[in-house]
């Protein structure tokens, strides 16, 4: 019965198919395969997570004050208004009991309805940003001409500094406040076109070196390394887990060793059909973003928007693909629906290496919402404070409505009308 079983079987198969090779399609090694199987930081993957509730809260912060209906909105008005923050998943008002320390509810006087506001703590640090922005003029001075000195002809959409102009430490109103202002230094170009006045000015691209350049000074003095070690490297720090195939130390050296042309130098000597052209030509591509990624503020921005300075920048490739080839230079997180960028030298612990005073405002609005609905105790003693403080500034203002009838009162003999 078996024998009569195999034979019918292989009568079905037919002589031909019985023999022919399975043959599986290779893999693809795209850029979505390798961010998909690319080696995790937990760390800067869980600060991109807190940065996304940082920039909801941002976000409805930008909606009230831009409605101009005083400091507070009612959390009705404000549900229609959540999806245009992005806030999709909660409704609004779960989203503000969430932290207490960021938002205050209360019932309005007159209407009866749950309201809410921002926090003194949450506006003063709001404030304080704002200061230091406008304190830092000079520097912003100097970031917005290394742009320019790294485009290809001196020009910059301003639609691409406006995209990441909270990264690079800008203020609001950047266009009016720096550009018209310094019209010496700067030029508008059909409205939307910044470029120099006079990019040749004393000789300005010698003077402007990459942030790269002091590491590589501190590793040619400090580890007594040559200068063919040295002078187009970059500070490699792969993350936890990174494996390393044969062969690739021997291929990260040779690249470390290969020359290109700078950030901050001309581009008319690179060739990409000369021997290494691509190489170069790509090797430049990595030194800009990582001078971009140097000018931001906190060291990191959304991919995306690296995307529209392709073309001012003489970038012309896949921009994702390119930071996934070099896993140890950046790192791409996409946690919170976002993939951002961060230049791994610039982290530890999911802490700036190096803070500056808004990175410390930001970090101190981050903690507010990171405290939820712990040390709500003290909010509330602190706002029975804030209301003994308004009983005894009342009681020492002097003279208010109604005081006129004290002395009428008082000049009856006893007490009696």
């Amino acid at each position: 019965m078996r024998i009569i079983e195999r034979f019918t079987a292989t009568l079905q198969r037919g002589p031909f198919n019985s023999t022919i090779q399975i043959r599986f399609k290779k893999p693809a090694n795209t850029a979505q395969t390798r961010l998909e199987t690319r080696a995790r930081d937990p760390k800067l993957d869980l600060l991109t997570f807190h940065h996304r509730r940082l920039e909801l809260v941002l976000s409805i912060h930008k909606l009230i004050s831009a409605k101009k209906r005083g400091p507070f909105v009612s959390v009705q008005l404000l549900s229609r208004w959540a999806p245009h923050a992005g806030i999709d998943t909660v409704t609004a008002g779960a989203f503000i009991r969430k932290y207490p320390h960021v938002f205050e509810v209360f019932t309005h006087p007159i209407q009866r309805n749950v309201c809410c506001k921002f926090t003194p703590k949450f506006i003063e640090l709001l404030k304080r940003e704002v200061e230091i922005l406008c304190e830092m003029e000079d520097i912003n001075v100097v970031k917005i001409r290394k742009l320019l000195m790294m485009s290809v002809n001196g020009k910059i959409h301003l639609h691409a500094i406006r995209l990441i102009r909270r990264e690079l430490g800008l203020p609001e109103d950047f266009r009016e406040s720096i550009i018209r202002k310094y019209d010496n230094v700067f030029r508008l170009f059909d409205l939307e076109i910044m470029e120099l006045v006079d990019r040749n000015e004393n000789n300005e691209s010698s003077s402007y070196v990459a942030d790269v350049e002091m590491w590589r000074e501190k590793e040619y003095r400090e580890k007594w390394l040559s200068e063919f070690e040295t002078k187009y490297a970059f500070p490699i720090n792969f993350p936890t887990g990174f494996m390393i195939v044969p062969g690739f130390r021997e291929k990260l050296r040779n690249w470390q060793r290969l020359t290109y042309v700078k950030p901050y130098e001309r581009m008319e000597n690179v060739s990409i059909r000369s021997f290494g052209g691509v190489e170069r030509y790509e090797k430049r591509a990595v030194g800009i973003f990582h001078e971009l990624l140097c000018l931001t503020v906190e060291k990191k921005v959304e991919v995306e928007r690296l995307a529209h300075f392709r073309k001012d920048l003489g970038v012309e490739v896949n921009i994702r693909e390119l930071l996934l080839k070099h896993p140890g230079i950046f790192y791409i997180s996409t946690r919170g629906n976002t993939q951002m960028v961060y230049l791994r030298e610039a982290y530890d612990k999911g802490c700036l290496v190096e803070p500056n005073p808004v990175y410390d405002v930001r970090r101190k609005m981050l903690e507010l919402i990171l405290l939820g609905c712990r040390n709500t105790k003290e909010l509330r003693e602190w706002s029975e404070v804030e209301d003994r403080r308004k009983v005894c500034n009342e009681n020492e203002l002097g003279v208010r409505d109604g005081d006129f009838v004290i002395p009428i009162l008082e000049s009856f003999p006893n007490g009696k009308i």
